[in-house]
């Protein structure tokens, strides 16, 4: 069939258009805009964190992938706290929940910030989780962030709740699922997929898990339980490959210093693959595309580790934060 356009045949039965005695036949142009991925390409952030005795920071690291570096503070979070979560969407970092570190009551909160990835700058509050609780994990997909497990005092409220907030809007987050077990301080890893959770603890008593959980992003569900971890390992820092997620550092009792690592195209349990520089608990971790994962500060640390995801080994100490920082908010990267 022909198209006219006033009376003007435009668009004939073969395709072929003539503009002006221009014609075009059988031409096509498609654009499309970049695909997501959890994994940054660029840059790492570490947001808020804290350490002893009893403090927290509102700081905003960044650090670059594309080189051995330390890292600059490049704003603030509305609220210093610590024991946060990190997500990422392709234009903006989220952190959600966290404790201030104030001797006596160290209140916890349900505010969700959001900060630029195009221009350095302070946090914006945009939202708030279902309840106030800290040492969740987070978790990212195309359109939104999670915020998974964590702990609401006093102990030993071991919390399951998978909370969910949009990238579209600023909004509050929903509850959509259930942990298989309540615990906090996971790992937390992110494939296309699927949100995974790696081990964690409970108390009390202190107990190390070693359940890696996962949940599907397509659509609101329970988790399920997929595999183990070599050893239970809480206080581990969560990264992500595109095949692999990863779990460094921690208390198993006792400091940690091991990389652990489990398949996404399988469900299965995990292996020991390397070692972090030093052992250390609640540190921090981002992700950089296809190529590394890093592990950031930790008790007593500021140390910016750097491991392979192409091949199974140790870390390298590539870099500083701008202070010595545990349960920072992480997993934000561009």
């Amino acid at each position: 069939m022909a198209y006219q356009v006033g009376g003007t045949e435009k668009i004939k039965d073969d395709n072929t258009v003539t503009f002006k005695n221009v014609t075009v036949k059988n031409h096509y142009v498609i654009s499309t805009a970049p695909p997501y991925t959890f994994q940054g390409s660029t840059t790492g952030y570490r947001s808020g964190g804290g350490g002893p005795p009893f403090t927290s920071t509102n700081t905003i690291d960044k650090y670059p992938f594309s080189s051995d570096t330390n890292a600059s503070d490049v704003g603030d979070l509305t609220v210093a706290r610590n024991d946060c979560a990190g997500s990422s969407s392709n234009s903006h970092g989220y952190i959600s929940t966290g404790q201030a570190g104030i001797p006596g009551s160290r209140p916890q909160y349900n505010t969700i910030d959001k900060f630029p990835f195009s221009v350095d700058g302070n946090a914006t509050d945009v939202g708030d989780a279902t309840q106030t609780r800290r040492a969740c994990s987070g978790h990212s997909m195309t359109t939104h962030g999670y915020a998974s497990g964590g702990r609401i005092n006093p102990s030993p409220h071991n919390n399951t709740t998978i909370d969910k907030y949009p990238f579209s809007s600023d909004a509050n987050a929903t509850d959509v699922g259930d942990l298989t077990q309540g615990r906090d301080r996971t790992g937390g890893q992110s494939s296309t997929t699927h949100g995974y959770i790696s081990g964690g603890g409970t108390e009390p008593p202190f107990t190390p898990v070693n359940t890696i959980d996962k949940f599907p992003f397509s659509s609101d569900t329970n988790a399920t339980d997929v595999g183990d971890l070599p050893a239970g390992q809480e206080g581990g820092g969560g990264t992500s490959s595109t095949a692999s997620g990863y779990i460094a550092g921690g208390w198993g009792p006792g400091t940690m210093n091991n990389i652990q690592k489990f398949s996404f195209s399988s469900d299965g349990n995990g292996s020991d693959v390397g070692d972090l520089t030093a052992a250390r608990g609640n540190a921090g971790s981002t992700s950089s595309s296809t190529t590394h994962g890093y592990t950031n500060g930790g008790n007593g640390s500021n140390v910016i580790d750097k491991y392979s995801f192409s091949s199974d080994g140790n870390a390298t100490d590539v870099g500083d934060l701008t202070n010595s920082t545990a349960f920072g908010a992480t997993g934000q990267q561009i």
